[in-house]
């Protein structure tokens, strides 16, 4: 198989003075065969003891040198057919009394020629391109024996000169014929053709591949899909990198007239492996960069991984660094060296490596100072803390079973969206909300995710703007399911929806959360530094202090003032606490549900989390080259996968990994 060629080899111009290509040579004597663009009857007639006129003493082109013999031939077409006119033809013999007549040249004047020393008929085309003479009766008669006999000449079809000729197109006579001519196209010759490859015709070829390389940069840019469903030339559609070329060309008539159409068959440079070439440069040179711009500088390593739309596991490998920038941790490692190794990079010059888990260097890089991504650290820790909390972990459980029964199916969901709908018809008719652009959105109950604390801070807000339409829809269920255990179910969820501590608990993680959850999102938005991200610790710590010192009574108004809203039971604030139902009740007369509420609930829960905090985090002093180069959030592989989202659809998901690669790179 030939060597595959790239677009840069295909603009290194050839040197025609140094090509193999065999140009014409001169035929000794007097013969002119420079003949350019010239036509032959143009060029003077040889004269050469080389060239014998006469058919039936000339030697046969298969004798002459193989360097000379296209010149050879070049010299006998020059010249033409022999067709002596001008002396007497002999009989044959004394009975037939039948000789050649000269009115056969008129009707074979192209090929026919008679050698007077054999007094016979030969093909000029046959002689000049036949091959050498394999022996068989017949089929060197017009090449090297000749033709006399006269009296089937006039043999109506049988005539042999017009069944030398051959009816077929691919009869060796017109075979030969074909070769004579595309011997005199000299101007069409290939070594003729590489001379003429002018400049104009190299500024077009660029033209039209700067085009493209211009339009899958910028689609790759923009996250968009380049080939379409149907690119032939009356699809109404051709797909986002052939559209894109055609707008492209609306506005340069240069471009207009050498892309798409206008270009030569084999060089449009649309095709899709001209589209995964030119972005494979294009993602090879962003590599390429960054190498460079690292050097031989320190640098640090992120990680993570997720599935694409087709379930593929895909890994992002972020290197942070001074400016002069099967996935378990045994395949993650793998993966990370065969890529140090692809671009010669080296594991001891690893000095800091952060992953959403595991430490992968320690052994191969002991002093690569791990740190676990702050912001997944801090989710973990806020989570955990919450669970510790016996009335807040069963919160939780609870919540979780609330939004299940209510967005459980499509048609429960559309239930709480219609009934949210006329809530907010009857509240903007009795002008309890004001009306607006983006305001009064229609929404959905969100699920909480197991470790991320946003989630959970999402799945509260939720659940507190629609807790009327959310109890509405319970009891819709309940009334419509006929089964006992499921009605018990949703009946036992409303009752924990709808009591006291259940609402107290509710706003209670919305304010923390809303604390914490800006230190979330500021670690996520982008990769912080040590310092940065210790200084948004404390300030977090900061401010749950306060809520711990100062936010009871302004909590517990809250939570009194949407009780009285929704017409939910007020337990006295100064009655004994009961732990237990039934006859396991038991009373213990020095706590009160308030204090139950303010002491075991509220400010054990917040002494949680600011325990979290202080044990994970600590106070970090580092060389400034470790503060410099370390980051502590793993947002940048998250934003990795985000763009991975964007190109990888369900309409594209059979991406090839490394096109996949090449349009994140870019």
């Amino acid at each position: 198989m030939s060597k595959r060629k790239t677009i840069d080899a295909f603009f290194k111009k050839k040197d025609v003075s140094n090509s193999k290509i065999r140009t014409p040579v001169a035929v000794e004597t007097n013969v002119n065969t420079s003949m350019p663009d010239e036509h032959p009857s143009k060029c003077p007639k040889l004269q050469s003891e080389e060239i014998d006129r006469d058919p039936g003493t000339r030697k046969q082109i298969c004798e002459f040198p193989i360097n000379k013999q296209d010149e050879i031939r070049r010299a006998y077409l020059i010249n033409g057919p022999y067709q002596p006119e001008d002396i007497v033809y002999p009989y044959n013999n004394d009975t037939d009394r039948r000789r050649f007549q000269p009115l056969w040249f008129t009707s074979h004047k192209d090929w026919l020629e008679y050698s007077p020393s054999t007094d016979a008929l030969y093909c000029l085309p046959c002689y000049l391109f036949s091959k050498k003479p394999i022996g068989r009766p017949g089929s060197d008669v017009f090449i090297s024996t000749g033709f006399n006999n006269w009296k089937k000449v006039k043999d109506g079809m049988n005539c042999p000169l017009i069944s030398h000729e051959g009816k077929e197109p691919k009869s060796p006579h017109k075979i030969a014929v074909k070769c004579c001519e595309d011997l005199q196209n000299y101007s069409r010759h290939i070594d003729k053709l590489i001379e003429k490859q002018t400049s104009k015709e190299l500024e077009n070829n660029r033209l039209r591949l700067k085009t493209s390389i211009e339009c899958a940069r910028w689609l790759a840019f923009q996250a968009c899909a380049f080939r379409g469903h149907d690119e032939s030339l009356d699809s109404k559609n051709r797909g986002n990198f052939i559209e894109l070329i055609k707008f492209t060309s609306t506005f340069n008539d240069k471009v207009s007239s050498v892309v798409l159409e206008n270009a030569p068959g084999n060089a449009k440079y649309t095709s899709p492996t001209i589209q995964k070439e030119i972005l494979h440069i294009l993602a090879n040179n962003v590599r390429n960069a960054i190498h460079e711009e690292i050097g031989d500088a320190k640098f640090c390593i992120f990680v993570d991984e997720a599935r694409d739309e087709s379930k593929r596991e895909q890994m992002a490998i972020i290197l942070r660094f001074v400016d002069k920038e099967d996935t378990t941790a045994l395949t993650i490692k793998n993966e990370i060296c065969a890529v140090f190794s692809r671009y010669n990079l080296h594991i001891e010059n690893i000095q800091g490596q952060g992953y959403d888990g595991a430490t992968l260097f320690l052994k191969d890089c002991p002093y690569a100072y791990y740190v676990h991504c702050m912001a997944h650290r801090l989710q973990l820790a806020l989570v955990t803390a919450s669970r510790e909390v016996k009335d807040v972990h069963q919160f939780f459980d609870h919540l979780v079973n609330i939004i299940n029964i209510v967005v459980g199916s499509s048609k429960r969901s559309d239930e709480l969206q219609h009934a949210q709908a006329e809530q907010v018809e009857n509240m903007i008719a009795s002008n309890e909300i004001e009306i607006g652009r983006g305001a009064n959105q229609i929404g959905t109950l969100q699920r909480a995710g197991d470790t991320r604390w946003g989630s959970h801070f999402q799945s509260i807000c939720s659940l507190i703007k629609m807790f009327d339409t959310t109890c509405k829809v319970i009891n819709t269920i309940s009334e419509e399911w006929a089964n006992y255990k499921q009605r018990g179910d949703v009946e036992g969820a409303y009752q924990v929806l709808t009591s006291f501590e259940f609402i107290l608990i509710l706003h209670l993680m919305k304010e923390i959360m809303g604390i914490t959850n800006v230190l979330c999102q500021a670690l996520q938005q982008q990769s912080q530094d040590l310092l940065n991200a210790m200084h948004l610790v404390s300030t977090t710590k900061s401010l749950i202090q306060k809520l711990r010192d100062n936010g009871w009574e302004p909590l517990l108004a809250s939570v009194i003032s949407f009780c009285e809203q929704h017409e939910i039971d007020i337990p006295d604030m100064n009655a004994r606490y009961t732990k237990g139902r039934g006859r396991y009740r038991r009373q213990d007369d020095d706590l009160t549900m308030e204090h139950h509420f303010r002491i075991d609930i509220f400010t054990v829960a917040i002494d949680f989390q600011l325990q979290e905090l202080k044990s994970r985090f600590c106070e970090l002093t580092k060389v400034i080259r470790l503060v410099l180069t370390f980051a502590v959030s793993t947002a940048t592989t998250e934003r990795a996968f985000s763009a991975m989202k964007l190109l990888k659809t369900r309409l594209r998901n059979r991406m090839e990994d490394e096109l996949m690669a090449d349009n994140m790179i870019v």
